[in-house]
């Protein structure tokens, strides 16, 4: 059985490695394992140790805690309904795409999604 801590660790892991444009193998290389361990690790299925998740940050370019955010005073449901959100991988090529865009014109494009989707 999954436990709710692992199964965020994990969505924060692949969330990030896709925020990053990384490939499971690519970041399997850069930790020294084999790709299916960071399947097993994104899905919740196999538990990241301490010094395992240290090398995942390293590579990854985030603090361990990053891992962590969103589930202080038990937010466990709440971050892990923002996980699967993030899970969708049209969700963050849209995000990774948002960010490649020029700050003034990501602010614009921005102010246009803001007030479409008020009229929705």
């Amino acid at each position: 059985m999954k436990h709710p801590v692992d199964a965020h660790v994990g969505k924060r892991i692949r969330h990030r490695r896709w925020m990053v444009g990384m490939t499971q193998q690519q970041l399997a290389d850069k930790v020294g394992i084999k790709f299916q361990q960071i399947q097993k690790y994104e899905t919740g299925m196999n538990r990241v140790s301490a010094s395992r998740l240290w090398d995942v940050a390293d590579a990854l370019g985030v603090s361990v805690s990053f891992f962590f955010e969103g589930l202080a005073d038990g937010q466990a449901a709440a971050a892990q309904a923002q996980g699967d959100m993030m899970a969708d991988k049209e969700a963050l090529e849209l995000v990774r795409s948002y960010y490649a865009i020029p700050e003034a014109q990501r602010r614009r494009l921005f102010d246009l999604a803001r007030v479409l989707s008020e009229a929705a």
